[in-house]
């Protein structure tokens, strides 16, 4: 991995882990999904355009269709529209921690339904990523904790999980910042018929909410997907993927910076925990790929 790479997957991690915070803020002015909404009609818009000054078109192959509407489904609509109702109640650092487990539930799952081989290391690091997680959850069930909000954030990194497994290496090809602007778009369309059934759209125009949103579209939402695509055509989804370890720390970091969330013992000891049980994940699923 050369120090490019590195480079950009560190400011991946703090791109993505950031967007629990603006997610936080957006909120407490704007209705969730409805908000949601705007911003992927905003970043896919860009996205396309971007696409197409760039010379791709969306002549995409049956694999990389398939993988812009499961993606723009499951992640950006069913994923990260139950993590912005869910930030109505749970706090910007539960949320990230809870996303950060995404990487310990594809290595389990792809261990036991698709028949990938574990080694040692990794079987330690998805014990060790439980732990972390009990020890956290064990903290923050003292203090009130929003149930139906933690089970919210809990079905969305399940849907991003499966969406992970289902379009892994169908996005290859070209075309990738199409796909990227095109998927954006799918979650827009979805999340339009969600706020209609399910939302009275509500704003509250504040300087706060101006700059979370537009950071919201262009970096997490638009520049953060692109680096991520990049990232996996450049080092392969599974060594692109280590750099999620470093999610929790990011994400509670950022959150307890601009949001003052507090930020106990238990939390620090579960946040260590758990990022050393996702970078154990990867490097053990990085040298089975090497040995495969």
């Amino acid at each position: 991995m050369d120090i490019r790479a590195i480079v950009v997957g560190l400011v991946f991690a703090f791109m993505w882990s950031s967007a629990f915070t603006s997610a936080r803020i957006i909120v407490a002015d704007m209705s969730p999904l409805f908000a949601l909404s705007v911003r992927y009609l905003i970043s896919g818009l860009l996205g396309v355009a971007i696409a197409l000054a760039l010379g791709q078109n969306w002549r995409l192959t049956p694999a990389q269709w398939r993988a812009t509407v499961i993606f723009g489904v499951l992640q950006n609509a069913v994923y990260l529209g139950l993590n912005f109702v869910a930030m109505q109640t749970v706090q910007a650092s539960l949320a990230a921690i809870i996303a950060s487990t995404m990487p310990l539930l594809v290595g389990f799952a792809a261990w036991i339904f698709l028949g990938e081989r574990l080694r040692p290391l990794g079987i330690a690091g998805l014990i060790a990523g439980v732990i972390g997680v009990i020890i956290i959850m064990s903290a923050r069930m003292g203090g009130g904790v929003d149930l139906m909000g933690v089970l919210l954030c809990g079905i969305g990194v399940l849907a991003l999980t499966v969406a992970t497994l289902m379009v892994r290496g169908a996005t290859s090809g070209g075309n990738f910042v199409m796909i990227v602007g095109l998927q954006m778009l799918v979650g827009c369309a979805v999340l339009i018929v969600a706020t209609m059934l399910f939302e009275t759209p509500r704003l509250v125009p504040s300087w706060p909410l101006f700059f979370a949103f537009s950071y919201t579209c262009l970096v997490p939402g638009l520049a953060a997907t692109m680096i991520w695509f990049w990232l996996v055509n450049r080092l392969g989804a599974t060594r692109a993927a280590t750099f999620h370890f470093l999610n929790p720390f990011f994400g509670v970091a950022i959150a307890s910076l601009l949001l003052s969330e507090p930020l106990g013992t238990s939390d620090i000891l579960g946040v260590l925990i758990v990022t050393l049980g996702i970078l154990a994940v990867q490097i053990s699923r990085q040298k089975q790929a090497r040995v495969s």
